[in-house]
């Protein structure tokens, strides 16, 4: 029989395989509608509270995914184009033959820390925490090699360590020759896997656990990065030579899911070395709390589809002078249509600044968004 592609569609993409499985693509789209009130994004600096932005109504996100395999099952491509910035997010192809050993390149959100990592439609919140922007290491062109490894028992862990430009999305090149390096290793300590994942849907039946830790070490221009690529943070501008900024940086996380119930939680550190400022050292912490539970598990007149989720964010720009600190207080509803491929989530969140203990600016943002992937 000649070899011939046959389309089909069940409801996670439109996916093209051939009748000899040599090759599979599967396209998925996705967008984000939110109304903001207003529709400012997280504060940074003393400024931006005071800031009048007025709200935000239209597309958030709108993204097109393509992934599948090409020859064998094991040998598997993905792509993300983000249609609103009109810019490719995710670029790869990856070895994945064997569980233990796998080897990815390309152009991805590197492994870091669990709240980057979840994708932004799995959300448990609209955004991510105020930490996210100081320390995630974001998407990067690189090579990975990774795994999970499951001896049964406590004996189960994933591992990810990679070599990066370091210069951020769409960066072909690391300028000043010196690369980014960054791994991380999560023990899932009562047996079973736990996925880059929010809320617990499925309403697992054990418990399942997770504690991990990561760390990156880079010298560069920039000192931080996001998905529109490398930037700097607050208070620090480009640097005048390709390796001015010495960083090195580690996360700890954690992640529990239980009968409806899930929480997770981080604690960064983040070292920034200036040379051309005689070695200036700045010293960023910050860390998180978040958790979700859907309510119908205990109350039997709460709706199944409905969950409830709150965190709590802080970090210290810089901890040597204790002089600034910021914190967020987020409460939020998700009404699952069909888990994170179709949700309603409703959100009241408050970013507040405190200067030598006396807080200097606060804002609260309410939200509404409709999320859909098809």
């Amino acid at each position: 029989m000649p070899d011939a592609t046959f389309p089909a569609y069940q409801g996670k993409g439109l996916t093209f395989q051939n009748n000899h499985n040599t090759f599979s693509l599967r396209v998925r789209g996705r967008i984000q509608f939110r109304y903001a009130n207003p529709g400012a994004s997280q504060p940074t600096e003393l400024a931006d509270f005071y800031h009048d932005s007025g709200n935000q109504f239209g597309v958030n996100r709108a993204r097109v995914k393509l992934d599948g395999h090409l020859g064998m099952s094991w040998i598997k491509f993905g792509v993300e184009y983000d249609a609103v910035e009109q810019r490719t997010l995710t670029a790869t192809v990856a070895i994945e033959k064997y569980d233990a050993l796998r080897f990815k390149l390309g152009q991805w959100k590197v492994e870091y820390s669990r709240e980057r990592s979840v994708s932004s439609g799995g959300q448990q919140m609209m955004d991510r925490s105020i930490v996210n922007r100081i320390f995630t290491l974001d998407r990067q062109m690189g090579a990975s090699i990774y795994g999970h490894v499951d001896s049964g028992g406590a004996a189960n862990f994933n591992y990810w360590m990679g070599v990066f430009n370091g210069s951020g999305r769409g960066d072909y090149s690391n300028h000043d020759g010196e690369a980014m390096y960054a791994g991380r290793f999560q023990w899932n300590l009562l047996g079973e896997k736990v996925a880059f994942d929010n809320s617990d849907i499925e309403r697992s039946v054990a418990p399942k656990a997770a504690i991990a830790m990561a760390g990156a070490k880079f010298k560069s221009q920039f000192t931080r990065f996001s998905s529109s690529g490398a930037g700097n943070l607050t208070g620090f501008s480009q640097g005048e030579f390709e390796s001015q900024y010495h960083i090195e940086q580690f996360v700890v996380d954690g992640a529990y899911f239980y009968e409806g119930f899930n929480a997770q939680a981080e604690y960064h550190e983040k070292e920034i070395v200036d040379r051309q400022k005689s070695h200036h050292k700045t010293t960023m912490r910050g860390y998180y709390v978040q958790a979700g539970y859907f309510l119908s598990e205990t109350i039997s007149w709460w709706p199944k589809p409905l969950e409830v989720a709150a965190r709590y964010a802080t970090y210290s720009p810089n901890s040597r002078d204790k002089d600034e600190s910021f914190y967020e207080k987020t409460l939020a509803m998700n009404w699952f249509f069909n888990g994170h491929d179709n949700k309603l989530t409703a959100e009241v969140s408050r970013v507040s600044l405190e200067q030598i203990g006396t807080e200097a600016g606060d804002s609260t943002v309410y939200s509404l968004q409709w999320d859909v992937s098809f």
